[in-house]
């Protein structure tokens, strides 16, 4: 194993760390608030639950192994084990641009005016939380079936010609019509979702900017100083979508390279790693961000800080 291996290595472990506290950590505060603050819960909350969920098993299926792989390990997986974790982390990374879809149509929708056309449909859209995520599921998992077929293990052969490569998995020569099927049904998902993702986000700002124009002209400091809960949630829904787009495109413009690269090239499978797993890492701290289940839970630990110490002093 060489240095740069386990620099790689050491990167890959302080990523899921990260990743995997700070979503396990809002998986938590919002499954207590949804459980137990019922005053507090609201029906965006279960995206944000689904999207929490989601990301640390996108971060726990690639970046395992990866990170394995980078300490020397190459052939921890059998034929079966690369099937499952390709399989799952595909899966898993499908449902992260439909959730995250899903969630800025819901913010668009919820911070739309009364005589909008989308207003009618503020009292519904509420009720197609689960559906829409039982149809996310299915569809993703039906998507990536062809991985199972086509995904073995790497072996220590030559990779030569256009050919999905990982640190421990590898597709076999793929049929040109299959693989076109393949890939045209992935591109047609990106896109549908991405231009709804974007639609949202363009119509929020457009909202965002009309609010802060007639602030500006009502000429009252409290209104422009003092921002609304559900004008910061949607800042930070524009900042989560606008880092997702940015990610996104970036691992799919490197792995497209890759995969019609002749050679293949381990240092850019890394790199196609971290470029996936960098959204979901980011996602938990950027939905922390000012959100009013974050500002209960540090008076919460505030309060038992201050009891605690009031003990001590007691004594």
């Amino acid at each position: 194993m060489f240095l740069s291996d386990a620099i790689w290595g050491f990167f890959f472990i302080s990523q899921i760390c990260i990743g995997f506290l700070g979503n396990s950590l809002l998986f938590m505060l919002y499954m207590y608030t949804f459980l137990t603050q019922s005053r507090l819960k609201k029906p965006i909350d279960l995206i944000f639950i689904h999207l929490t969920l989601v990301n640390v098993l996108t971060i726990m299926f690639k970046l395992i192994p990866d990170a394995v792989s980078s300490f020397g390990v190459r052939h921890f997986l059998d034929d079966v084990g690369c099937k499952a974790t390709l399989y799952t982390y595909r899966v898993t990374r499908g449902l992260s641009i439909c959730t995250t879809s899903l969630l800025s149509a819901f913010q668009a929708i919820t911070i739309s005016p009364s005589t909008s056309k989308w207003a009618r449909l503020k009292s519904k859209i509420s009720t197609c939380i689960l559906p829409s995520f039982l149809f996310f599921w299915i569809v993703n998992m039906l998507i990536y079936i062809y991985i199972i077929k086509v995904v073995d293990a790497k072996r220590n052969v030559t990779i030569i010609g256009p050919v999905y490569s990982q640190p421990h998995c590898q597709s076999k020569q793929m049929e040109l019509h299959y693989s076109m099927t393949f890939l045209s049904i992935i591109v047609i998902r990106d896109l549908l979702f991405v231009v709804l993702m974007m639609g949202s986000s363009i119509y929020m700002v457009s909202l965002l900017y009309k609010h802060r124009q007639r602030a500006q002209h009502v000429h009252s400091p409290s209104l422009s100083s003092q921002p609304s809960p559900e004008i910061k949630a949607t800042h930070n829904i524009l900042l989560l979508v606008s880092c997702f787009v940015f990610f996104y495109w970036s691992n799919n413009f490197v792995t497209l390279y890759l995969f019609y690269r002749p050679e293949k090239n381990l240092r850019l499978e890394r790199i196609t790693g971290i470029l996936s797993s960098c959204y979901p890492t980011i996602c938990p701290f950027v939905l922390m961000k000012n959100t009013k289940i974050t500002l209960k839970f540090i008076s919460f630990i505030s309060k038992m800080r201050t009891a605690s110490s009031q003990e001590t002093f007691s004594r």
